[in-house]
């Protein structure tokens, strides 16, 4: 499972510290890696898919690192946009715009034809 956040340059050696630790108190093993001049790195846990319990921590370590990213003013995600797996951060991040973002979404697709279910829809 991997998963990318973005942080203001000035915080992201505390960010990395923070990942690399919660992933360890989890019990986790985890890489962290990024092209990270503009403060957006990657944190891939090494779980096997088929152990639910693994994939449940592996989902906490991610939150924990998105709320420590959100906390100091980065985003729920870097260069790899809203999916799937960081829609459940959008509210979180932005507020009150989600709604906007959906009424966006109506008004250019009413049809729902676009990403039919996913992100804003």
């Amino acid at each position: 499972m991997s998963t990318d956040v973005c942080v203001p340059v000035s915080a992201l050696a505390a960010a990395v510290h923070h990942a690399r630790r919660v992933a360890e108190d989890a019990g986790v093993s985890a890489a962290i890696l990024g092209h990270v001049g503009d403060g957006n790195y990657h944190t891939i846990f090494m779980v096997d898919s088929g152990d639910e319990a693994q994939l449940e921590r592996a989902a906490r370590i991610n939150a924990e690192i998105v709320r420590f990213a959100l906390e100091r003013g980065g985003t729920c995600t870097g260069e790899h946009g809203i999916g799937l797996g960081k829609r459940d951060y959008l509210r979180e991040e932005h507020g009150p715009a989600v709604e906007l973002m959906r009424a966006i979404k109506r008004t250019l697709d009413p049809n729902g034809i676009l990403n039919p279910g996913k992100v804003v829809a």
